[in-house]
């Protein structure tokens, strides 16, 4: 009971595991600030378990996150973008007054958010679902079909963003999360690039290890095998056989889901019984709602974004405000 086994077959129970944590922090030395706040004990196991329980090896792949983390910044995208919470951008304009004098204004922004990334979530390519697996893991549901963006960069922060909150938005005592990806409107026309493949797979496995527990490729047509196959190239063992692939109309496949999803809330895309929806206002908001969450916990205090202003194609520039008068 309680036992994993290395890679060289030799079995490690829960107080070796413990020990191993130890040892990691005390690689990893002194932590601070958000750092500090990433490696909680849970984070250590998951690099170690990634790395087969070897301190070196896990201490080096977390490293490398955190110097990823610093870099990328994932903890400071934000649904939308909002000029009263903000910084370090500078904003000009200028106006010309009544008297015909011009005036030039210079703001200085000051908010944590620097990527916005609602846009890429308009037509649902990939969200957050409203139901949990069997297991009460986080389900992200992914429909290539629906891409709708041709920036790789911003396809990428759109997933990493959705794999923060949905880390933010695990029931107590649960790591991971189940992507349910639906196949039937693939094509090469609106899949991502093999580069872009392989960067989130990097991302994935190298910066969020043991965070996937299962991804369902869900009917996936005969011009995906060929994409597959070149995408597995990049996936270790591990991660390769969390990829499962669903048949409607397979028995085994239908078991399968059913095991682990309850049909009442499975959408009939993915052979369950309830009607998936997408509406983007109501998904935006609850995005704009965790993001205040997602601020507290890194330790930053912004205020709710009222969504219907934020959203606006049109943004009006503020008022100038009065010119001191000379000091005398």
């Amino acid at each position: 009971m309680f036992r994993r086994k290395q890679q060289n077959g030799q079995e490690i129970d829960l107080a070796q595991r413990d020990a191993k944590v130890n040892e990691l922090r005390a690689a990893l030395g002194p932590l601070s600030g958000r750092k500090a706040k990433y490696c909680t004990d849970g984070c250590l196991r998951r690099y170690l378990e990634a790395r087969n329980w070897n301190v070196d090896k896990a201490t080096k792949m977390l490293e490398e996150t955190l110097k990823w983390r610093a870099t990328y910044k994932p903890e400071q995208t934000r649904w939308v973008f909002d000029c009263n919470n903000a910084s370090p951008s500078f904003v000009s304009c200028c106006w010309i007054t009544s008297y015909g004098i011009l005036v030039v204004a210079h703001w200085i922004y000051s908010v944590a958010a620097q990527h916005e990334i609602a846009h890429e979530g308009e037509t649902g390519k990939v969200f957050r679902a409203n139901f949990r697996d069997r297991a009460g893991r986080t389900v992200l549901i992914m429909r290539p079909g629906m891409q709708n963006t041709n920036c790789a960069e911003d396809n990428i922060r759109h997933l990493v963003y959705l794999i923060e909150n949905s880390i933010l938005n695990l029931p107590e005592g649960q790591d991971q999360m189940s992507w349910l990806i639906d196949l039937s409107g693939f094509s090469l026309n609106t899949n991502v690039s093999m580069r872009t493949a392989r960067e989130i797979i990097n991302i994935l496995q190298n910066h969020y290890p043991e965070r996937l527990a299962l991804a369902f490729l869900y009917s996936p047509p005969r011009i995906f095998e060929a994409f597959w196959k070149a995408v597995k190239y990049f996936l270790d063992p591990k991660t390769s056989q969390k990829v499962k692939f669903v048949y409607p109309n397979k028995k085994e496949s239908v078991e399968l889901m059913s095991s682990l999803f309850d049909a009442d809330n499975l959408p009939k895309e993915f052979g369950g019984k309830a009607t998936l929806q997408y509406d983007h206002a109501e998904f935006s908001q609850m995005m704009v709602q965790d993001d205040v969450r997602t601020a507290k916990f890194w330790g930053s205090d912004e205020k709710p974004i009222p969504i219907s202003s934020s959203l606006a194609v049109n943004q009006v520039a503020p008022e100038p405000l009065p010119l001191a008068p000379a000091a005398s």
